[in-house]
């Protein structure tokens, strides 16, 4: 299991201190919102490239958004391992081949109430597919299970066509629900509020590995 820390809940008045203190985790998971295809706003890219600058750990960027497109090249410049974005999306074909012209892995998510059907035009292109296990928007909820379901059948659709995309899970995710990711077959696992609510960070890590 790969933990990926979700820098959302992270002091940003402390960032420097804040990512060191996880900096033995597998990615750095960078949530960004524009407010309305979540009802929240987080930050942009300049921030996200500065936290690259800053954080030896590869990026994990997932682009909660309405229009993807127009933010390929401005986040593809922090040089990130993945880009995700949803299926709920516009333009998902097209972003898809923007992330694909910078190299970079592509990420397809899809909300906890979407389902499975919802990633098969796209999922040949798929790098990593995030399983949302909140409804996205804000840190702090609480997990909902049945979305484990999907991460089931993704496993056995990646074992019968042969493909080599990456399960993620994103939302509530703890110790009392990690054993349950990995018994499902998740292969990374994002940690916001239960990892930044620890002090030490570094064993918390561990323990969700």
């Amino acid at each position: 299991m790969k933990i990926a820390p979700s820098v959302l809940t992270a002091d940003f008045t402390n960032l420097v201190a804040e990512l060191k203190s996880i900096d033995t985790a597998d990615y750095l998971h960078i949530d960004i919102m524009d407010g309305h295809f979540v009802p929240n706003i987080s930050f942009g890219s300049a921030i996200t490239k500065q936290i690259s600058q800053i954080s030896p750990l590869p990026l994990d960027i997932h682009l909660m958004v309405t229009a993807p497109l127009k933010w390929i090249d401005q986040f593809a410049a922090s040089n990130p391992k993945f880009i995700t974005i949803h299926t709920e999306a516009n333009r998902v074909k097209e972003t898809i081949k923007s992330i694909e012209s910078h190299r970079i892995g592509v990420g397809l998510s899809i909300k906890p109430k979407t389902p499975i059907s919802d990633l098969m035009p796209y999922i040949d292109h798929a790098n990593l597919i995030l399983v949302m296990t909140v409804e996205p928007g804000f840190g702090g909820q609480t997990f909902i299970i049945e979305t484990l379901d999907k991460v089931k059948e993704l496993v056995k659709y990646r074992q019968a066509n042969g493909l080599s995309y990456v399960i993620e899970v994103d939302g509530g995710i703890n110790e009392d629900n990690i054993k349950l990711c990995r018994d499902a077959g998740v292969d990374i696992s994002v940690a916001g509020s239960y990892l930044f609510n620890q002090k030490d960070r570094q064993k918390a890590i561990l323990s969700l590995r």
